[in-house]
């Protein structure tokens, strides 16, 4: 179907109006401006909100220690160097380890039991870390600063008290489920014994 000429030689466009062409040249500035505009803000935003946002390694305090929770219900306690939305970087790691008796007591009351709770320095696991431990995000639930006057806290300060050269792994034994004692330090609340 040819389009039809209409009365100034302009080709129509089969009875309807192009009203784009038809308005005054200013409000086809403006159109065009504010098309222009709204797409930079849209492409501002996106690009501030991908590379941008609140940079979380200004919340570490340096001279503190964290704690890191991951998802699994693991936690972790050291110095976090850096974070990024990919990972964190974790060093001078602690841990809890929770030892609960399985057997009842020889009085068969198994309501009565307590649970050892220690505090372990990463490094002489079996499989021999170093102490650092690079944690991806995806696993972190949050992570929080610590006050100096927390059980966690002190308990680190007596663990680096009692071992001023660092950690000391003892050799490997035959039965790897031997925990190395002197490496633990007591987190319990009886820290005025």
């Amino acid at each position: 179907m040819a389009a039809r000429a209409n009365n100034n030689g302009v080709p129509s466009t089969g009875g309807k109006k192009n009203r784009w062409k038809e308005g005054p040249l200013w409000l086809r500035i403006v159109w065009i401006v504010l098309l222009f505009s709204v797409t930079i803000v849209v492409v501002a935003l996106a690009v501030s909100l991908y590379f941008g946002g609140p940079n979380e390694s200004k919340l570490i305090n340096k001279d503190k220690y964290q704690a890191v929770f991951l998802t699994n219900g693991q936690v972790y306690f050291g110095k976090l160097k850096s974070i990024n939305n990919k990972y964190m970087d974790l060093r001078s790691i602690y841990y809890l380890n929770i030892n609960q008796q399985i057997q009842p007591n020889q009085n068969g009351d198994s309501n009565n039991q307590q649970a050892s709770i220690t505090l372990v320095k990463l490094g002489c696991e079996l499989h021999g870390p170093i102490d650092q431990m690079v944690i991806n995000r995806d696993q972190v639930t949050f992570w929080e600063n610590l006050k100096d006057d927390g059980q966690v806290a002190k308990a680190i300060e007596k663990w680096l008290d009692e071992n001023p050269d660092g950690i000391k792994c003892q050799t490997a034994q035959s039965n790897t489920n031997n925990t190395n004692n002197t490496n633990n330090t007591n987190a319990t609340n009886n820290e005025n014994q």
